[in-house]
């Protein structure tokens, strides 16, 4: 009777071992996938952030750009500023 408790026992804890062996190596692939991910999503991330300020570069460039039309208007009115400044020098001149 012990000698049939003793033989279960063993057995019990050598099932429990192979049990705990095959969820270390289970664990040791997903921490491996899980570091992968990380570092993926880190250059990921990275990207995103540099996307973002290439998109925010060019809405500047944009806005001091402008269209054609845009970029003649403030050719006109940058025009008509310095000959107004030309008439202001001229007449503190006098």
């Amino acid at each position: 009777m012990e000698n049939d408790l003793a033989i279960r026992l063993k057995s019990k804890v050598e099932e429990l071992i192979s049990r705990y062996e095959t969820l270390d190596r289970e664990n040791a692939v997903i921490k491996a996938k899980l570091d992968r991910v990380e570092a993926e999503l880190t250059k990921k991330d990275n990207k995103i952030t540099e996307l973002e300020k290439q998109i925010k570069d060019l809405r500047l460039k944009e806005v001091f750009l402008g269209t054609a039309a845009d970029r003649t208007q403030a050719k006109r009115t940058v025009s008509r500023l310095i000959k107004e400044i030309d008439a202001c020098v001229s007449l503190l001149s006098e």
